[in-house]
């Protein structure tokens, strides 16, 4: 029997999913909600930063996912802060009122920065992480172009923040932007193993979500390739834009994962649209 008829698909899809994140906006109190009766205690929440909402809605977000005996875990993103005074008082904040020990750093897609940050390098080169007792943090990472950077660029600043967090005695794990076929996916986690990289890959993916919510999102986060992909992919189209559920998408991802380990994928990340239940309930099904 070969490897491809012994890999089971669905046994391999429920695997992929026991490491699954999914996350709300600060002022989505039902999704938080949702989140303590859905998931099991520990799950990892991102919590998305939002242009415009204030630290202490960030703050008081974390602080009832950890009293939901959820784990928390910040978008932390560099062009919403005045400075590195202000963000490491919210830093603080988040670690004082919530435990936050993980967070995702991030640029940020304001166009105007609120002070003189842009960049999450920046943040990882404070030295406020590490000082403030985060032990994880998540960088972003691309498997179709970035709207902004080439992959160049990417793959050097990628590589710079990898240095700088293990210098300083830091967790990282790489999440990826979400997009609607498995190729890109599964070919950055070859790219990142050939380059020497052996931070964990978590895997994003749209869960459940209307047809126009994803193409709007989609064409907003550069994720064009994967939209006109879908036009010659039927069953990915019919699954993943017709407001159904990307459970071909992640077939095809665990079955990979499955054949070879090596590629380090190690979960998946769900990018929920405000329907964080929807995406929980969804995940559990396909569990076991």
């Amino acid at each position: 029997m070969g490897l491809a008829t012994a890999i089971r698909p669905l046994a391999a899809l429920g695997e992929l999913l026991r490491a699954c994140s999914t996350e709300v906006t600060p002022r989505d109190r039902r999704g938080i909600e949702a989140a303590g009766q859905l998931l099991a205690k520990g799950s990892e929440v991102f919590i998305a930063a939002v242009p415009g909402d204030g630290p202490e809605l960030m703050i008081s977000a974390a602080a009832r996912l950890r009293a939901l005996d959820l784990t928390p875990v910040p978008h932390l993103a560099a062009r919403n802060f005045a400075g590195l005074q202000a963000f490491d008082r919210v830093l603080g904040g988040l670690r004082d009122k919530a435990g936050v020990d993980r967070v995702l750093a991030l640029g940020g897609d304001r166009d105007r920065p609120a002070g003189d940050l842009h960049s999450s390098q920046q943040l990882i080169a404070s030295g406020a992480f590490a000082r403030r007792g985060v032990r994880k943090v998540f960088i972003a990472c691309y498997p179709e172009a970035h709207p902004h950077l080439s992959a160049e660029v990417l793959e050097q600043v990628r590589a710079a923040k990898l240095r700088a967090l293990a210098d300083q005695g830091l967790e990282a794990e790489l999440i990826s932007q979400f997009c609607f076929q498995p190729g890109p996916v599964i070919d950055l986690a070859r790219r990142l193993r050939a380059q020497g990289i052996q931070a964990p890959y978590r895997v994003g993916v749209a869960g459940p979500a209307e047809r126009t919510v994803l193409v709007r999102y989609g064409l907003m986060c550069g994720i064009g390739p994967s939209l006109r992909a879908l036009k010659q992919r039927q069953a990915l189209a019919r699954n993943v834009l017709a407001g159904e559920t990307p459970e071909v998408l992640l077939t095809e991802i665990a079955v990979a994962r499955a054949a070879d380990p090596a590629l380090g994928i190690g979960g998946v990340h769900l990018f929920t649209f405000g329907a964080l239940a929807r995406s929980a309930r969804f995940a559990l099904s396909l569990r076991g």
